[in-house]
């Protein structure tokens, strides 16, 4: 039967329906007739009407059409449709008193009155009786999703409504947190209270549960998902009416808080003027081009002007990424831009780029910097970051590079992890070539955290907080330096362009800024509250999930704790001991070794040996806390 339904068209459809109306004209003229003192027989009742029945029949096809009543869906039958079928009842009834006066029939207006009544009463039941059959027959033949509804307020309620003349969901009961509404039936449906959702999904049969509480913030509707989820149902949540109108935006559509916005100071970043010099009309290579330090130097150096830019990247789709958004860039300021893709610890490649094009400076922004990630992984971050570093260091000393500007971290002082020695020794492979090269200037710039770069803190907890929490902070008391990638990128730049050889460049990252406050600040600038002891029914919670392996609750940018000036206020110059040209060999070859063997250890014991960490002085990770 319901593949019988499918397959009429919309216009059988309504003339199934013209046809039902057209049936109820003797039908209402039997009935208005039977309500006489003395009634007639149907049978006699349509003897006396004969004549004028046909021209009932007509002037009904005609007010039909003309009143769009075969036009109206089943489904779509309220006040409206109602009131429409009403005036087609009172336009029958004048048909009836016209065409009897004309025929000579004496009717009495209360059998007219009595006619327009029961035509419009059959009417409305008939299609009350035809959509009862028909979503009976949908109900049978097709598939039901059982839903339970969490919220019995007006939206849950309407929402149940809506719901009844569906043809694939089933409303089955509402759950919701006010007690006086627990226990009693609204809309037909009976209200449960949330704790025993779990009971009710397995006795009802029940696969999905609706959210109709667009009152409660974002947050909490998504912690509220995270528990029914885990309960092993589908969670689906209702938009409050007035973000449905527009005059509330959805959240998805809300545009989180820009990185910089956090910093709580002023950027240091102006033109880069005199030292546009030191890249306008040179050809630059970046390494690491395509992450987020290595794109936003391409931008800053395209802006000099240079004659060519080569974006040396591991990653196809993030060198991909950059060269389409920079080829217009580059077009326009008459700059060749070359992506090539490969590794840094390739020599023969990186041999071949640096001659092939004539390379004069190398910014070298390539690394494995996600901490975490590297203390998994340490043969790989040693083998990209020191050595590669060591290889693209030699091979533009080899064949003439002018300045070599290699992108330091904070964690490379006194480290505790993989990626924080791997960086420091990048910096010692770097010095030592500084104490020995003649024709290329080495140099290398330090500094902290960056704000927005891929996989920092702030879009993590941005992502956090679109979930709905917990935002976790490692521990309560860790700090870190920040800065903006542009700024860091800016004061990079600057301090390459003033570098004589040898240098370990600084910048000064401003005040530390404590991790707990910088969550509390995201936090709060979506527009939400956080959720602790002294506010329980905040939005979100701020979680202590611990430090992970290799990070330290406070980071250092100098060895010494001294630092310089020069001729830029934010960049500062820290002279540092370093390794014998004998040492770094033999630290090299130890690493080399180590790696080729695949012993982590062997490994690890070059790092102790050759560098000065600051595991003595790293705080027990069980303090903090689950």
């Amino acid at each position: 039967m319901l593949k019988f339904i499918k397959t009429l068209t919309r216009r059988q459809k309504r003339n199934v329906l013209l046809l039902i109306d057209l049936m109820l004209v003797p039908l209402a003229m039997i009935a208005a007739f039977g309500t006489q003192a003395d009634p007639l027989t149907p049978v006699e009742t349509l003897s006396l009407l004969f004549p004028i029945l046909p021209y009932m029949i007509l002037i009904a096809a005609g007010l039909a059409i003309w009143l769009r009543i075969p036009q109206i869906q089943l489904n779509a039958y309220e006040a409206r449709a109602v009131a429409r079928s009403g005036a087609f009842a009172v336009h029958m009834s004048f048909a009836l008193a016209a065409l009897s006066w004309l025929f000579g029939l004496a009717v009495p207006p209360g059998i007219l009155a009595i006619f327009g009544a029961a035509f419009l009463l059959f009417s409305y039941a008939s299609r009350m009786l035809l959509l009862w059959a028909v979503t009976a027959i949908y109900k049978r033949e097709i598939p039901r999703r059982r839903v339970l509804i969490y919220g019995a307020g007006t939206t849950g309620t309407q929402l149940a409504a809506a719901l009844r003349s569906h043809e694939g969901i089933d409303p089955v009961a509402f759950v919701d947190d006010n007690t006086a509404l627990q226990g009693v039936q609204i809309a037909g449906l009976p209200v449960f209270t949330p704790a025993r959702i779990a009971q009710i999904a397995e006795e009802k049969q029940i696969s999905r549960v609706l959210l109709a509480i667009p009152s409660l913030s974002q947050p909490k509707q998504a912690q509220m998902a995270r528990r029914l989820q885990a309960m092993g149902l589908e969670v689906q949540s209702l938009p409050s009416f007035a973000q449905l109108i527009g005059e509330e935006p959805l959240v998805e559509k809300l545009t989180p808080v820009k990185p910089a916005h956090f910093l709580g100071r002023t950027q240091a970043v102006t033109s880069l003027g005199e030292d546009c010099a030191s890249y306008a009309g040179r050809v630059v290579l970046i390494s690491g081009g395509g992450g987020s330090i290595g794109s936003e130097l391409a931008r800053q150096v395209l802006a000099c002007r240079p004659a060519k830019l080569l974006l040396y990247e591991l990653g196809e789709l993030a060198l991909y990424n950059i060269e389409m958004e920079l080829h217009q860039q580059a077009e326009d300021g008459g700059s060749d831009l070359v992506p090539v893709l490969g590794s840094v610890t390739d020599p023969r490649q990186v041999r071949q780029v640096l001659t092939e094009h004539g390379v004069q400076v190398v910014i070298h922004a390539a690394a494995y910097k996600h901490v975490p990630l590297v203390e998994a992984n340490p043969l790989s971050g040693l083998t990209n970051n020191v050595l590669g570093t060591q290889t693209l260091a030699r091979e533009s000393a080899e064949t003439g590079v002018e300045r070599f500007i290699l992108v330091s971290s904070d964690k490379a002082v006194r480290p505790i992890s993989v990626m924080g020695a791997s960086k420091r020794l990048a910096e010692l492979v770097v010095q030592d070539l500084a104490a020995r090269a003649s024709g290329t200037v080495f140099t290398m710039v330090r500094f902290g955290n960056v704000l927005g770069s891929s996989g920092s803190v702030v879009p993590l907890f941005q992502d956090q907080v679109s979930r709905g929490g917990p935002v976790t902070v490692t521990h309560p008391d860790v700090m870190r330096y920040f800065m903006t990638v542009r700024e860091a990128v800016h004061l990079v730049l600057r301090a390459g362009a003033m570098a004589s050889g040898g240098e370990v460049f600084v910048l000064d990252m401003g005040k530390e800024v404590a991790i707990m406050d910088l969550a509390r600040q995201v936090i709060e600038s979506a527009g939400y509250t956080v959720r602790d002891a002294a506010n329980p029914d905040g939005d979100i919670e701020i979680e202590i999930s611990g430090l992970r392996p290799g990070e330290k609750l406070r980071e250092e940018l100098t060895l010494s704790g001294e630092r310089l000036v020069t001729d830029h206020p934010k960049i500062f110059c820290a002279r540092e001991a370093h390794l014998s040209e004998i040492e770094v060999a033999s630290a090299l070859r130890g690493l080399r070794e180590a790696i080729a063997a695949g012993s982590q250890d062997a490994a690890r014991a070059v790092v102790d040996r050759w560098i000065e960490t600051g595991r003595d002085n790293t705080p027990d990770l069980e303090q903090g806390g689950g």
